[in-house]
């Protein structure tokens, strides 16, 4: 896979021969069990998989190399480039200013752009309207374009099935800026409409067996289903992609469901199911899959907590911090900065976004057995600046590098 150049201020040469002992030892990435940092009253295990993916350490080569080759134009990023708030500020504090935020509410007018100014798409990549827009001001689309491959992946499978005939139901958050641009480029080509969980997939079903009445779609889908959707014909043959950070197991669930409901409401059997319905298969991208397949891994090492760390938004994060705490008491942390002390954490609720301050978390066992990971838009060395203050509160911080030595 291709190496890409990534600022040094995000990596960490604890993590990075963790993972590269690692690679050498499972070089078909067929071992989940994590990584023991043995320190004596603490002991960390970390992921098999966790941190910077190909497309934000792509996104990331890009940004700043563009910043390096226009010094003295305007730079601008469509929205923020990765869910990550250290990175966002890096690029801020080299003045990046953001066009919209991370729900598409615009932060400065798209007036104000000119021809001779930079714009960065993010890695998320942006919708069909917005590229025509800033191509119309003479704006280069293509050359600051750091949309994620994967993701990219995605909408050429909407296409595809697209041209069989085919609607398509977005699985996805629908304020998501990467499941935005996904439903402009799928219903560029196919009547779309996008689901968020399997409560409202139950729903958008009950259109396919009319038990609802086609009326009543219109409300409950609002401002998420493509120009013209006629739910009584255009839920009739069918395929689910997704936003690629979405949980593995709920899409999977989703398909699943939305195949049987087409297979009992047409009377079909496995061998024509496909003229009704798409196989997709799997479109989430290889480090959504190996991030959650490892936390799994993960929690069948027995543990007293577990630490998710990414930003407050990363849909990624949020999904493995949502594994975890299905298991043991988790916290979601964005920095090392948010462990106040060795007994107050500032936790994020991944579902409210709250911020709160929880005490005892540490719990006072010894040894306290700690799980760890992060999210595919975290720097290695947050993660280690974690796992480094964790180590001083407990006074063992002299044992990281001979704890990786000794295994």
């Amino acid at each position: 896979m291709k190496q890409f150049t990534v600022p040094n201020i995000y990596r960490s040469s604890l993590i990075g021969d963790i993972k590269q002992r690692r690679r050498l030892q499972d070089k078909l990435k067929k071992d989940f069990t994590p990584t023991l940092l043995d320190l004596g009253p603490l002991q960390i295990y970390l992921a098999r998989h966790f941190g910077f993916c190909y497309g934000v350490e792509n996104a990331i080569e890009i940004a700043f190399t563009t910043i390096d080759e226009n010094q003295g134009k305007r730079i601008f990023l469509l929205s923020e480039m990765i869910h990550n708030p250290q990175v966002n500020a890096d690029l801020e504090a080299r003045g990046v200013r953001f066009l919209q935020d991370t729900f598409g509410q615009q932060l400065i007018p798209f007036d104000e752009l000119t021809a001779d100014d930079v714009v960065i798409i993010p890695a998320f990549g942006t919708t069909l309207e917005i590229e025509r827009l800033l191509s119309s001001k003479g704006i280069a689309i293509t050359r600051y374009n750091t949309t994620c491959p994967f993701v990219e992946k995605v909408w050429n499978r909407s296409e595809q099935i697209a041209r069989k005939g085919y609607s398509i139901v977005v699985h996805g958050k629908p304020k998501h800026e990467e499941t935005r641009a996904t439903f402009s480029h799928a219903s560029s080509y196919t009547p779309t409409v996008v689901v968020n969980d399997m409560a409202e997939t139950i729903e958008l079903a009950k259109y396919i067996t009319g038990e609802k009445p086609p009326e009543q779609f219109h409300a409950e889908f609002e401002g998420r289903y493509s120009e013209g959707f006629d739910p009584a014909l255009h839920l009739q043959q069918i395929g689910v992609v997704n936003q690629t950070t979405q949980l593995a197991s709920d899409t999977q669930a989703i398909s699943d469901y939305l195949k049987k409901v087409i297979t009992d409401h047409h009377q079909l059997t496995a061998a024509n199911i496909g003229d009704r319905f798409a196989d997709t298969r799997d479109t989430l991208c290889y480090a959504t899959n190996d991030n959650q397949t490892a936390v799994n891994g993960m929690l069948e090492t027995p543990a007293d907590l577990a630490i998710v760390i990414g930003g407050h938004n990363s849909s990624n994060s949020s999904h493995l911090v949502e594994l975890c705490e299905a298991r043991l008491p988790t916290y979601f942390i964005d920095s090392a900065e948010r462990l106040l002390s060795k007994t107050e954490i500032e936790d994020r609720d991944w579902r409210t976004k709250t911020l709160t301050v929880k005490h005892n978390y540490l719990q006072g066992q010894t040894p306290l057995r700690i799980l760890m990971t992060s999210g595919a838009s975290c720097p290695d060395a947050v993660v280690e600046a974690v796992i480094t203050r964790l180590a001083d509160f407990f006074g063992v911080s002299d044992k990281l590098t001979t704890s990786l030595k000794d295994q």
